[in-house]
């Protein structure tokens, strides 16, 4: 790698700074991270070494290193990496997650076929130190999270950085432009932007990469709902005779309220319509099943049983990984994170099991993809708990019109394939061009 690029003194000032703000919340993350989960004492000390850099060393280096932060960038880079896997089964692949639940999806899916590990700090001894252990020839970050002091020793060690499916919403961008003097250099240290849309390729461009550096290679997600496997299609039995399922997705607070009104109104039209929710976060399911304890409704853990006893209303799937095959079995679904203002989750999960699809205002994360499913009568707008019963009745009482709904969704995940093989292609060219 041709290390031209030369950091003015005030973007150094600007590292420094960062770097020096993290050092002095090193006790408040200390505390989080004992809140977010570890009760053995070891296994804490374990894992919180772990994010000071000193990582588990791999049984072979110079291999790829991905980074994702939690589920759904795993789930995005694992069609790449199964892809590398096969291409090259002799190169060692690593890859980082910062949360639990990505961590957990990551042994679900590869298993001891990769090495794992919770991504550092963002110090420079303690990405430096990381770097040292795994000597990776190639980091590939997925999406959004870009962190200065990685991609910094990473340039300083002449490894190439490649953001893929990468991410830039406008949100995103009006914060990273109020801290130029941090941000600018990382764009001259990146080596590749593979970028999901063509909104996300106008921002970083707004941010200062040069064209050269990126290219638009489509959404991954597009290939990873269309690959996803459903070897679990009868989970709990839904599929009985004369039940619809409406499946509420990776909700957040208040969305399960807001579901639980809708569904009162639905169930006097519809009594035999069963409601399954899916918490987006594992730490909220004791709260959700609270919730529904106060509610009258007879609800299940999904957790405790292996079918659907008569009399069931509600299910709480208080599981990870659940979620697409739950699509698979449903008659229609919503969309978390888009009435609470998360940016909205995975519309292409649902629109990948050909059912109709319901979504808040709050879609800033995929903008794009939304837009498209909504203008092919795939996606609908829901602003409150009247909007999602009008919907979902509209839906039980006309099956050809939620046929022809969950069709056109289908229908947008067969026009853009290809997204992986693109992203392959760029980090090949990446790899012989430093090599």
């Amino acid at each position: 790698m041709k290390n031209r690029y030369s950091p003015q003194w005030y973007e150094e000032l600007a590292r420094g700074l960062y770097t020096l703000l993290l050092f002095l919340l090193l006790p408040v993350f200390w505390l989080k991270f004992r809140k977010w989960g570890v009760n053995e004492l070891d296994a804490l000390h374990g894992n919180f070494f772990q994010r000071l850099g000193y990582v588990p060393i791999p049984g072979q280096k110079q291999g790829y290193l991905f980074h994702c932060v939690s589920v759904g960038e795993v789930m995005a880079a694992s069609c790449v990496v199964k892809r590398l896997q096969k291409l090259y089964p002799h190169t060692p692949i690593t890859i980082t997650t910062t949360t639990e639940t990505g961590s957990a999806r990551v042994n679900t899916i590869f298993g001891d076929s990769v090495h794992h590990f919770y991504l550092p700090v963002d110090l420079p001894f303690a990405m430096t130190t990381m770097l040292n252990r795994v000597q990776p020839k190639h980091v590939v970050i997925t999406e959004v999270e870009l962190w200065p002091n990685l991609i910094h020793c990473c340039w300083r060690k002449k490894i190439p950085v490649t953001v893929i499916n990468a991410r830039m919403t406008e949100r995103s961008a009006s914060r990273y432009a109020k801290f130029s003097a941090l941000i600018e250099p990382m764009m001259f240290k990146l080596t590749h932007v593979c970028a999901q849309g063509k909104r996300d390729y106008e921002q970083y461009i707004q941010l200062g990469i040069t064209a050269d550096k990126l290219t638009l290679t489509n959404n991954i997600k597009f290939d990873q709902a269309m690959n996803e496997a459903n070897n679990d299609a009868d989970f709990l039995q839904l599929q009985v005779s004369g039940r619809a399922l409406i499946v509420a997705g990776s909700t957040h607070d208040p969305e399960e309220k807001t579901f639980l009104t809708a569904y009162a109104k639905i169930i006097k039209d519809s009594p035999n319509t069963l409601l399954a929710i899916v918490p987006r976060h594992p730490q909220r399911f004791n709260e959700v099943e609270t919730l529904l304890a106060d509610s009258g409704y007879e609800y299940c853990l999904s957790s405790e049983i292996s079918h659907i006893k008569e009399g069931i209303q509600i299910i709480l799937v208080n599981e990870m990984g659940k979620l697409n095959h739950l699509y698979h079995v449903a008659d229609m679904a919503f969309v978390g994170g888009s009435l609470a203002n998360k940016g909205g989750h995975n519309a292409l999960e649902p629109a990948a099991a050909a059912i109709p699809i319901m979504m808040g205002p709050h879609r800033y994360n995929n903008p794009e993809i939304c837009e498209f499913l909504q203008a092919q009568g795939a996606l609908y707008l829901v602003n409150s708990a009247d909007d999602i019963v009008r919907y979902c009745l509209q839906w039980l009482n006309e099956q050809e019109r939620a046929k022809q709904a969950g069709q056109a969704g289908y229908a947008v995940l067969l026009q853009n394939q290809g997204a992986v093989e693109a992203t392959l292609a760029c980090l090949q060219n990446q790899v012989e061009k430093h090599s």
